[in-house]
């Protein structure tokens, strides 16, 4: 058994692919699903697949996310320059400043994607 990808559904392609392009990941293919839909692959550079499948809708522009969905957690290379990068150009602010789960534990952060989906930025560098 292989995880392949997760998918979820976006309101505004142009948003959401500036947003992930911002955290590092790569796009790789768009997909038109005949005249209802297109998907959007990205992927982790230097990996061969897409780990994220995001779908565009025709006409639809939000969804309700639900109770159910908690999370999807990315590696950054710098966490605060990533942030201010957010910031910056796409005006996402942090749930809150980072912090540690525990005392050994990475840095980490919530923001949440042009969407409302929660995204953890979890700092890659150690510090």
């Amino acid at each position: 058994m292989e995880l392949i990808h997760t998918c979820y559904r976006i309101g505004d392609p142009e948003k959401s692919i500036a947003f992930y392009e911002a955290l590092g990941l790569e796009k790789r293919r768009e997909q038109p699903i005949r005249d209802e839909a297109v998907n959007y692959f990205f992927g982790v550079p230097g990996r061969p697949n897409p780990e994220l499948e995001l779908t565009y809708n025709f006409g639809v522009s939000e969804y309700e996310i639900g109770s159910g969905f908690g999370h999807i957690a990315v590696h950054v290379d710098d966490l605060e320059a990533t942030l201010e990068q957010l910031k910056r150009e796409h005006g996402i602010e942090p749930e809150r400043p980072p912090y540690r789960v525990s005392e050994t534990g990475p840095l980490i952060c919530f923001v949440r994607d042009p969407d409302g989906y929660r995204i953890e930025l979890i700092d890659a560098s150690g510090r």
